[in-house]
């Protein structure tokens, strides 16, 4: 059995703040969510004989490292079942640049086989599993844009304005490890509210780190600041800025210098995984 194009949609962190750290050695975060439509796709060949490969993906992420590669095998390991998986994924999210992209591909995988295996596990339990391999796999299982607490893992679902963003990739992946290991990070921001993000915003405390440590990041959100409101999304390297529309958004990009990447994309309050799961089931439904 063959499934088709599952998507992965990528996120923004709208703000970032770090209030602490935890004794696990993790961090105390608050953050917004936004889930946007620019997107890497996945599919899936089930297999009888239980063994789980990538058979296409990005080269530079070796097939045993993939995210979406330990998601099937943690799912496979938990549920017990016989079942196996060919996975493609056709990489659109640029790797190491705070959208997500990896953590967005395990979900995606997890909701997508817990589906096709017929394991009928409800969300919240895929969602915990997904939490062993990243903290911001549950956004991407759950699908919805979202206010973030604890280690981003505790989410409350948010409406966020609609809007259009401009997103700078400066050419190069930023390590979120090393951002929250640097001894400069500050991590003493004092809770805020989803009342107060709405109101005043907020700022991102990984930015000043980022842009001390790789000057190209500094550099991408001084270019793109002089077009909008430019901030840096995760631990980076990707900038962004947000507009009324996508044309604005794509006429930000104009320009780019060698050797970066421009993407322009649409806020989501749900995302596209809901609604492929949606058809897969009434497809099978249909079926009998």
């Amino acid at each position: 059995m063959t499934s088709a194009d599952w998507p992965a949609p990528a996120k923004l962190n709208l703000f970032l703040h770090v209030l602490g750290r935890r004794v696990d050695g993790y961090h105390d975060l608050q953050t917004v969510y936004q889930l946007i439509d620019l997107a890497d796709l996945l599919s899936f060949d089930i297999r009888e004989d239980g063994r789980i490969r990538r058979v296409s993906g990005p080269p530079v992420i070796p097939a045993e490292l993939d995210l979406a590669v330990r998601a099937a095998r943690q799912l496979q390991s938990d549920s017990g079942t016989r079942f196996g998986a060919d996975i493609r994924l056709i990489k659109r999210i640029p790797v190491q640049g705070g959208l997500g992209g990896g953590s967005s591909d395990a979900a995606t995988t997890m909701v997508a086989l817990n589906e096709l295996w017929g394991l009928g596990w409800d969300a919240g339990r895929v969602a915990a599993l997904g939490r062993e391999i990243g903290a911001d796999v549950p956004l991407f299982v759950h699908g919805q844009s979202a206010w973030a607490e604890g280690v981003g893992d505790r989410l409350t679902p948010v409406e966020l304005p609609r809007r259009h963003f401009a997103i700078v990739f400066p050419g190069f992946g930023v390590s979120t490890a090393e951002i929250f290991q640097a001894p400069e990070l500050t991590r003493n921001s004092p809770k805020t509210t989803i009342r107060a993000f709405l109101k005043a915003g907020g700022r991102n405390d990984c930015a000043p780190v980022a842009t001390r440590r790789y000057p190209e990041v500094a550099r991408a959100l001084g270019w793109l600041g002089q077009r909008g409101n430019a901030r840096l999304t995760g631990t980076g390297s990707c900038v962004f800025a947000d507009f009324a529309d996508r044309a604005q958004a794509e006429a930000a990009l104009g320009d780019l210098p060698a050797g970066w990447s421009g993407f322009a994309a649409c806020g989501l309050d749900r995302s596209p995984l809901q609604e492929r799961l949606a058809a897969e089931r009434a497809s099978r439904d249909r079926q009998g």
